[in-house]
């Protein structure tokens, strides 16, 4: 598939000898399921494939009533140029989040529903669609590394979203964070857990070129700290919109994080990356890869507990396999690699 930009448009080449023309109509950054909804599509047939070159929607009459299958994979590659057309264009129009505020930057969709309902305004919230405790996270920076955790999730884990959606969410928040304007202030907000501090990692490491001031807010140590005691393993997802907004203004007069502290992280992830392990969760104050079986024991070990209860070895359903499992566990992975484990060992 061929394209051309013509800004507010955008053309799509593709065979036999058919143009599909897309209009963008916004500044926001769309996922491939998102085309059909927003923006408007006319198609166009040409006569030869040269004519393409010089085409110009507005000198021909579109096909009326006429459908045309696309591969997935041609639907991902729109999505991907419409969204790097989108941010030309915000860079030329000077797009900025001055008047939104400070910007929020988070490792799971959850946490940043509360964040945007529950932080007063202005603000920009900003997320990974992801679970970053859970498959390889080598060179995740890059398009090999982002290609090879894709494929992993999507042949063992069974995630909500649709595999090229997943793909679009993070190609989307990657261009959302290099679009971070150097004058405005990013809280970084975390927990002591395997998927927050290996997100906090990575994106710290996609800010190495800004020179922004970034606040670290970890939730279990503020929550722990400022209200409740008792509370010492937590994840930001956990609370609820007024706690978040509360633990926010007890770090007001905090101070950024430090030039040293920024590259120590920025290391750590360097090392992280080097690495395709599958899991790693927090140990000891530090994020630590261990085997991919690492929670097999204890799926066993739950599976004869229910199998007593019962006081027989019948069907037994893999949702309450899961749920008991992860109720004895000291740190939490996401229901979806439990069930993994347990189709590979069954």
């Amino acid at each position: 598939m061929e394209s051309r930009e013509n800004f507010p448009y955008i053309y799509f080449f593709t065979e036999p000898n058919i143009v599909f023309v897309y209009k963008i109509e916004g500044e926001d950054y769309l996922t491939a399921s998102q085309l059909s909804q927003q923006g408007e599509w006319e198609t166009f047939e040409l006569r030869h494939t040269d004519e393409f070159e010089n085409f110009n929607h507005e000198a021909n009459i579109p096909l009326i009533g006429r459908g045309y299958f696309l591969r997935q994979d041609d639907i991902n590659f729109m999505a991907g140029k419409i969204n790097r057309l989108i941010q030309s264009q915000r860079k030329r129009k000077s797009f900025s989040y001055e008047e939104k505020g400070a910007v929020h930057l988070v490792s799971s969709e959850s946490t940043a529903g509360a964040l945007r309902y529950g932080l007063d305004r202005p603000k920009t919230v900003i997320a990974f669609h992801d679970f970053f405790s859970i498959g390889p996270v080598w060179k995740m920076d890059q398009k090999i590394g982002q290609d090879s955790r894709h494929e992993w999730l999507n042949e063992n884990v069974n995630v909500e979203q649709d595999e090229y959606e997943f793909e679009n969410n993070f190609s989307k928040t990657l261009l959302e964070i290099e679009d971070i304007p150097e004058f405005v202030p990013i809280y970084n907000w975390t927990a002591n857990n395997g998927n927050e501090q290996t997100g906090l990692r990575f994106i710290l490491h996609l800010l190495k070129e800004k020179d922004n001031d970034i606040f670290l807010i970890n939730t279990t140590e503020h929550y722990h700290q400022r209200i409740d005691p008792m509370i010492e393993k937590l994840y930001s997802s956990m609370l609820h919109p007024d706690q978040l907004k509360f633990l926010l203004e007890q770090v007001q007069s905090a101070n950024p994080l430090s030039y040293q502290d920024r590259i120590q992280l920025q290391r750590e992830w360097e090392d992280l990356a080097q690495s395709k392990d599958v899991l790693r969760l927090w140990k000891n104050g530090r994020v630590t890869s261990v085997t991919e079986d690492y929670f097999d024991d204890l799926i066993l070990k739950t599976i004869d507990h229910l199998h007593k209860e019962h006081q027989n070895k019948d069907f037994i359903r893999t949702g309450k396999v899961i749920a008991e499992t992860m109720h004895q566990m000291d740190e939490l992975v996401g229901d979806f690699y439990i069930e993994y484990r347990i189709r590979l060992s069954y």
